[in-house]
C-alpha cells in the first residue's frame, strides 16, 4: 500500500497549478496533515491528493471565496482558541437516539452507546476493511461534486480524513442515530468524513450536535436510492470560538427525499457547502438553516454556500436561509440552482434573509439561476431588513416588554428555517433552545 506519509506529493501526481506562492502554501498545508497509511480508501486518499495538488488551495480573489477569507483554513495548523463556558445541556436531549461520540473528529467507542440498531448498519471508518461497501462510495460524490465549482477543502478531507462514520440504511430504525461532537484541545485540528447510503424505501433522522475543534473540516457522502428518505439536522454548540468547514454531497434517485437543516449560534468563522445533485424523477431536497451571530461574543462569519442541481423530471427544491446578525457581524449566501435540460416539471425555490439589528453588521447574498428547460417554476429572492418598528410597538402596547418582544419577533423571522425541519418535536426542542439563548443574551 503506497505510504502517503512519507511520498513528497510531488510524486503523487506531476501537476503543479497556481502561482509559485500558492503551490508552497500548499506544499505546507500537505505536509502538515497526518495521512492515514492504509485502509480500504486508500486509492480514494490517492486520487484526491493528485487532485487536491491539481487545483491548488482558494485564494481571497476566487469566486466562491470572495466573500469568505480563506486563508484560516489554508493555513498549515490551526490557531488555537479557547474552550469556553461550562458544560451545556445537550440538544436532542428529550430522544431516545443512538449517540455516538467524537472528540476532535476521533471517535470515541467508549463514551458512545452500541451501534447495533435494526435497519442500520454502522462501521467506524477507521475500522473498515478491504471490500467494504463503502469502498465504492469514499469520495466519489465529493469528486463528483467538483464541477463546475471546485472544492479544494472536500479534496483535503478525502485525503486526509481518519475517521468518520460509514452507515447503510436498510430499513427503518426505531430512532435516530446521533453524532456528538466534543473538543479535547484548544487547539483541536479536527477532520472527520461520513458515508451513508439509504437503500431502497429505507429512512433516517441523523442528528449533530455539540463542538468541534478549534478549526474543523467535515464532509457527509450521501446516497439514496430510489424513494429513501435522510432527515439530517446539525445543531452545533451555541457561542464556542472555532473556525469550521463542512460539505454535504448528496445523489438523490427516483422519488428519494433529502431534507437538511443547520443551526449555528455565534462561533468565529463557518463556511457550510452542499452540493446537491437530484438524478432521479420525482426527487425532494430541501436544505435550510438559521443562524445567529453577535459580533460582541467574538469575530463573526458565517456563510452557506448551495449548489442544487436538478437533473430529473418533476424534481422539488428548496433553499431557506435565514441569518440574525448584530455588533459587525457578518452573513453570506450563495445559493444556485441548476436546471438542466430535459428536467421539465421542476419546483425550485430558494430564499435568503438577513435581519440586522444594527448598521454594523451586513448580509452578503449571490443568488443564482441556471435554467436549460422549458416547462419549470424557478424562484428566488433575498432581502435584508431591520427589526419592524410597527411590530415591535404592537407587541409593547401590549404589555410585553422590549427585550421579549425582540425575541418574540427573532423567533418569526426565522421560523420559516425550523419549518423545514419535519419533525415537529424536534422542531420545538430547536426553537426552546433559541428562545433560551435570546433570553440569556438580550439583543437590545
Amino acid at each position: 500500500m503506497p505510504d502517503l506519509a512519507v511520498k513528497p506529493i510531488d510524486e503523487v501526481t506531476p501537476q503543479v497549478s497556481g502561482t509559485p506562492k500558492a503551490a508552497g502554501t500548499l506544499d505546507a498545508r500537505v505536509a502538515a496533515l497526518d495521512l492515514p497509511r492504509d485502509g480500504f480508501a486508500m486509492a480514494a486518499r490517492i486520487d484526491a491528493l493528485a487532485r487536491l495538488r491539481a487545483m491548488g488551495l482558494p485564494a481571497p480573489r476566487d469566486e466562491y471565496w470572495r466573500y469568505t477569507d480563506p486563508r484560516p483554513f489554508n493555513a498549515p495548523e490551526a490557531q488555537a482558541l479557547p474552550i469556553v463556558g461550562g458544560p451545556e445541556s445537550p440538544l436532542f436531549a428529550s430522544r431516545d437516539k443512538l449517540t455516538l461520540v467524537f472528540v476532535d473528529g476521533v471517535f470515541d467507542a467508549a463514551a458512545s452507546d452500541d451501534p447495533a440498531l435494526d435497519g442500520v448498519e454502522i462501521t467506524v471508518l477507521a475500522d473498515a476493511g478491504a471490500g467494504h461497501w463503502a469502498e465504492d462510495l469514499y469520495g466519489t460524490l465529493e469528486a463528483a461534486g467538483q464541477f463546475p465549482v471546485r472544492r479544494p477543502f472536500a479534496v483535503l478531507n478525502t485525503a486526509a480524513a481518519r475517521d468518520g462514520l460509514l452507515i447503510r440504511v436498510t430499513g427503518t430504525p426505531s430512532k435516530p442515530v446521533h453524532v456528538l461532537h466534543r473538543r479535547g484541545t484548544d487547539a483541536a485540528d479536527a477532520v472527520w468524513h461520513h458515508v451513508i447510503r439509504v437503500e431502497a424505501g429505507a429512512e433516517l433522522t441523523l442528528l449533530e450536535s455539540g463542538t468541534v475543534g478549534a478549526r474543523s473540516n467535515g464532509v457527509i457522502e450521501a446516497d439514496l436510492a430510489p424513494g429513501a428518505k435522510l432527515h439530517h439536522i446539525a445543531a452545533k454548540r451555541a457561542n464556542d470560538p472555532k473556525v469550521g468547514l463542512s460539505h454535504l454531497f448528496a445523489r438523490v434517485q427516483d422519488e428519494a427525499s433529502l431534507k437538511s437543516f443547520t443551526l449555528a449560534v455565534n462561533g468565529r468563522q463557518m463556511r457550510h457547502e452542499a452540493v446537491i445533485d437530484m438524478v432521479g424523477d420525482d426527487a425532494v431536497a430541501h436544505i435550510a438553516a438559521a443562524v445567529m451571530g453577535d459580533g460582541h461574543v467574538g469575530p463573526f462569519h458565517h456563510d452557506d454556500t448551495v449548489f442544487i442541481t436538478h437533473a430529473g423530471l418533476r424534481g422539488e427544491s428548496r433553499q431557506v436561509f435565514k441569518k440574525v446578525l448584530r455588533n459587525g457581524a457578518t452573513g453570506v449566501f450563495q445559493g444556485k440552482i441548476l436546471v438542466k435540460q430535459g428536467a421539465q416539471k421542476t419546483d425550485g425555490y430558494q430564499i435568503s434573509q438577513a435581519l440586522l439589528l444594527d448598521e454594523a453588521s451586513q448580509f452578503l447574498a449571490k443568488p443564482e439561476l441556471e435554467i436549460y428547460a422549458d416547462d419549470v417554476k424557478c424562484s428566488h429572492g433575498s432581502t435584508t431588513g431591520a427589526i419592524d418598528d410597527e411590530a415591535l410597538f404592537y407587541l409593547r402596547s401590549r404589555g410585553v416588554p422590549r427585550d421579549r418582544a425582540i425575541v418574540f419577533l427573532v423567533l418569526s423571522f426565522l421560523a420559516d428555517a425550523l419549518q423545514e425541519v419535519e419533525d415537529e418535536s424536534l422542531r420545538d426542542e430547536i426553537n426552546e433552545r433559541l428562545d433560551a439563548w435570546l433570553t440569556d443574551q438580550p439583543l437590545n
